[in-house]
């Protein structure tokens, strides 16, 4: 799939949608992403936080987990956005996340104005633990 600025638009839009539903209470830092499936579907995500810190779940996880259970195994971008400029990047876990569904993928960082940085999942997360490096059965 293209990443054309069709797409991007696509990606703003399901993002910012989702920010605006964020649960951030006690940060006060509402997050928005999605993501894009090889098929070009789009999967969003907020941040959802809870009285028991330990508990929250960032936006990019909940959009992976969000296009997973629509049944997809692969990621070919994520947009994330904030209010915040210059727009932050994904946690460590949300790197690792991101790693098990996608090789190495755009990342768009946006505020709320649009994207304002472009990385990558290998740049965000180089050397990255993946299935291939658990030991196999095969003896």
């Amino acid at each position: 799939m293209t990443l054309d600025e069709a797409v991007i638009r696509r990606l703003l839009d399901a993002a910012r949608t989702a920010r605006a539903r964020a649960h951030a209470p006690y940060s006060g830092f509402a997050v928005g992403a999605a993501v894009l499936t090889p098929d070009g579907e789009i999967h969003a995500g907020c941040n959802v936080e809870n009285a028991s810190y330990g508990l929250s779940v960032c936006a990019e996880r909940h959009a992976v987990a969000a296009a997973v259970a629509a049944g997809h195994h692969r990621i070919e971008a994520l947009l994330v956005m904030t209010d915040v400029t210059p727009p932050v990047a994904p946690c460590g876990a949300c790197r690792q996340i991101l790693a098990e569904f996608a090789d190495d993928v755009p990342v768009l960082l946006a505020d709320l104005s649009g994207v304002r940085s472009r990385t990558s999942s290998s740049r965000l997360l180089p050397h990255a633990f993946r299935a291939v490096d658990l030991p196999s059965d095969d003896g």
